[in-house]
């Protein structure tokens, strides 16, 4: 596979943000900690710590959510204290989803290698932190194959992981390839939760690749000091607000919005908010459901399981329970990491470093042969339509298209002719010069017509250029975006073993992949 490379400021298609943190923008560095140097790992090293009872909660937890599944990863190793993890999150899209989450879980993985590589005395391990307490199930309910998008219909309410995903049975007698991995991974399984960590251990379990689900009793009881502070003093909202002002007088666009509190109720079927009433009782909003300070105390004691941090708290959470290092997002979620440096600091854990996923666009051989007959670059691929045809055709054509040379010397008379009027009577300027413009629209038209026979003539030449440009760029947008992984896999079985062997976790670039 031959691999070029591309700026994703070029791309037009990242925030300011984003793309300033990539660069290492000087007014941004009260926001994070340490940038994702390779150099930099080993301060993180010495500054993360996780106690040995915490290691023990978090390898129970996980031996019991892999109980049944007969291949799974070395999870004692992070038993260890030389053991530690680099981490990436999504939520349970169907069928894997857009291809950049199959991006950010490869990234993650080729990250844990680089490392052991650079610091061969430590082990680290790539986790994949499932968001099965997520309820947006509109995000995750659909996916696209083939050009044909395939959408799994439920009254099924509350945390996604929870849910039972054996109701896409309907779905997979809409597609005609034969699944069977997924059969086996939705129809064989009683939640989501379940399904994805079967589905993505069979795709990556052998590199390693760790899933967790944190909804979990044992787990959400190391975090319930944090979450019990979060009710009473209401601390993390206001962090994140003076953190978001800060960005914003910058003149950056934000990412989240804090709340007071910055939890949900979690049960099955409901997830909603957590609010304080004016009398010092809290209400889950949308129901009937009301507690005294000290009944929602006790819940929290005996039940820590129904509480669940929103996406304030959810990567403290993360911080919390993890001997992690970094975290590997994508160009929204890097942004609003940066709101929440202040909630780290307060709670005195360790912020981990930022890193972007990989960013690439896949180029199937007919279509690299197509652009390489077009003799397009990767600058111009990533050009909008209109421009992109404009060019091509200013390329190619074997005429002159525009009348520069003749302008200049119309023009030139025109002076002369102005000058000769203004002489005789100056009030005929405006004559002239209305003339002149006339002229100059007239002029403007005719090479317009001009560009639209020579389009006619490089009609095939056009219509293979916007081909190419439609198939990587779905709607206009992205590929990775769109695209889910299986359009390439099924024709290609080492597909994600190509990506795996060609993503560099350091490359922050867009990657064109074209086979070759």
């Amino acid at each position: 596979m031959d691999c070029q490379y591309l700026p994703l400021v070029q791309t037009g298609q990242f925030s300011p943000l984003f793309l300033d943190y990539l660069a290492q923008k000087e007014s941004l560095r009260p926001f994070y900690n340490r940038f994702p140097d390779p150099a930099q790992f080993r301060e993180q090293i010495a500054e993360k710590t996780v106690d040995e009872s915490k290691r023990r909660i978090l390898v129970d937890a996980l031996t019991r959510q892999y109980e049944g599944l007969a291949s799974k990863p070395d999870l004692s190793i992070l038993l260890q204290p030389n053991t530690f993890t680099v981490t990436t999150g999504h939520q349970l899209n169907i069928f894997t989803g857009p291809l950049y989450i199959v991006y950010k879980l490869i990234t993650t993985i080729n990250l844990a290698r680089q490392l052991k590589q650079a610091y061969p005395d430590y082990n680290f391990v790539p986790v994949y932190w499932m968001a099965t307490e997520d309820h947006d199930f509109a995000e995750i309910n659909h996916f696209s194959l083939f050009g044909r998008t395939h959408t799994w219909q439920t009254e099924q309410r509350g945390a996604v992981g929870r849910m039972d995903p054996r109701e896409l049975k309907t779905l997979f007698g809409e597609i005609p390839e034969k699944l069977t991995l997924f059969e086996e991974a939705y129809l064989g399984q009683e939640t989501l939760a379940n399904s994805v960590r079967y589905l993505i251990n069979e795709l990556f379990g052998a590199e390693g690749l760790v899933c967790l689900d944190a909804d979990d009793a044992a787990l959400k009881r190391v975090f319930a000091p944090i979450m019990r502070d979060d009710l009473l003093q209401q601390t993390a909202g206001g962090l994140v607000h003076t953190r978001t002002e800060q960005l914003e007088q910058l003149g950056y666009k934000t990412v989240i919005t804090p709340r007071d509190i910055n939890l949900f109720y979690l049960d099955d079927q409901l997830r909603e908010r957590i609010e304080r009433l004016p009398n010092g009782a809290y209400k889950v909003v949308h129901t009937k459901i009301r507690f005294t300070e000290p009944e929602l105390l006790a819940l929290l004691d005996e039940h820590p399981e129904r509480f669940s941090p929103n996406v304030v708290l959810r990567p403290l959470y993360q911080e919390t329970i993890l001997p992690n290092l970094v975290y590997i997002g994508g160009p929204s979620e890097v942004p609003y990491w940066l709101q929440l440096k202040g909630v780290f600091d307060h709670y005195q854990t360790p912020f981990p470093m930022l890193m972007p996923r990989n960013f690439a666009t896949y180029v199937p051989k007919v279509t690299a042969k197509r652009i390489h007959k077009l003799g397009l670059t990767p600058e111009e691929l990533f050009q909008d339509t209109l421009t992109l045809k404009h060019n091509y055709i200013d390329t190619h054509t074997r005429h002159a298209l525009k009348f520069d040379n003749e302008n200049r010397t119309i023009n030139k008379a025109l002076d002369a002719i102005l000058h000769k009027a203004q002489i005789v009577d100056p009030t005929l300027e405006k004559a002239v010069l209305a003339e002149t413009k006339r002229f100059a629209n007239a002029v403007a038209r005719l090479e317009k017509k001009m560009r639209r026979a020579e389009e006619r003539n490089q009609d095939t030449g056009i219509r293979q250029l916007l081909a190419v440009k439609n198939e990587l760029f779905p709607n206009g947008g992205l590929q990775e975006r769109t695209e889910n992984f299986l359009t390439f896999h099924l024709n290609d079985r080492a597909f994600l073993q190509k990506m795996l062997a060609s993503f560099d976790p350091f490359n922050f670039q867009m990657q064109l992949c074209l086979e070759s």
